[in-house]
């Protein structure tokens, strides 16, 4: 087993579903295949789509995964799936390079500049210590711990050192903790909806300044369903409650639907007056299809 870089775009070229699927021709089949049973980190490209002159992309790792199995596509000779499991997005989109650290060090030619065949190559082995550094970065507001002296990376102050090789336990352990998944994955739903429920517009901020907007995962965590934004909304205690209880639904067009003759008048008075969803600025980040239709077919009572 070995850890990896898996590259996909906003507007995959192939059909990649990051939360549950990676798609890949035979040429990385022996990558990939290394990688099973261990981790890998996503990474996102300068380019978003698969036209040549698209750019947008963030030039950033934005998530972590365990790869659990490969299968051939067999609706298109030589390609295969690597399906995902434990998929977690960053709190921080890790720039592949800052200042002069390259996260991957094979990334990095020998004049210091960027090697470009390097990047060329959509899935990149990657070292045990590269994959901790990659991870601690993209996590350090929920690790909510400055790492020691001789631990600090380049992204804190003190510069760049070694992390010590005991580091990787910890880490790994975290990435599979629920607690640490579920505040990791509260704290990227409620940033995307500015602490708003996405259903009534309702922004509240208690006493202590804290949000009282929770998130909720659209497909259960209990069906498998992953710690994504894509996966979640930003609801208020009630809508939370009933959104989890198949009384509350959304359509992929992103209206509002309600079980008939289950939502009580008081509550319907709340929702948005357009009857549609409040979305996250980024387009990328709004609920997945995918996630909508297996609520709607498998939690709505409606």
């Amino acid at each position: 087993m070995s850890k990896a870089v898996f590259t996909t775009k906003v507007d995959p070229t192939y059909d990649d579903l990051p939360e549950q699927r990676y798609h890949f021709p035979k040429t990385y089949l022996r990558a990939a295949e290394a990688a099973v049973g261990d981790w890998i980190v996503y990474y996102e490209p300068r380019r978003s789509s698969g036209n040549v002159n698209s750019r947008g992309g963030r030039q950033s790792y934005f998530a972590s995964a365990r790869v659990t199995h490969i299968e051939e596509d067999r609706r298109r000779p030589d390609h295969f799936y690597a399906f995902m499991a434990d998929y977690l997005e960053f709190d921080r989109a890790v720039p592949f390079r800052e200042g002069d650290l390259f996260y991957e060090s094979g990334l990095r030619r020998d004049d210091g500049n960027t090697s470009k065949g390097a990047f060329g190559r959509a899935v990149r082995p990657v070292s045990d210590r590269e994959f901790h550094r990659i991870v601690q970065a993209g996590f350090v507001d929920v690790i909510g711990e400055a790492p020691r002296e001789a631990e600090r990376p380049s992204w804190m102050p003190g510069g760049l050192v070694e992390e010590p090789a005991t580091f990787e336990r910890p880490i790994v352990e975290r990435l599979v903790a629920r607690p640490f998944r579920d505040e990791a994955f509260a704290r990227q739903v409620k940033a995307e909806y500015d602490n708003t429920c996405a259903v009534t517009g309702l922004k509240l901020i208690n006493g202590g300044g804290r949000a009282e907007v929770q998130a909720a995962h659209i497909r259960p965590v209990a069906s498998s369903g992953p710690d994504s934004v894509r996966n979640g909304l930003a609801l208020s205690g009630t809508v939370h409650w009933m959104f989890d209880r198949g009384l509350i639904s959304i359509g992929d067009d992103y209206d509002i639907l309600l079980a008939r003759g289950h939502v009580p008048e008081a509550v319907e008075r709340l929702i948005n007056p357009d009857r549609r969803l409040r979305l996250p600025v980024s387009p990328e980040m709004r609920p997945h299809p995918q996630f909508l239709k297996f609520h709607r077919e498998q939690v709505f009572k409606g």
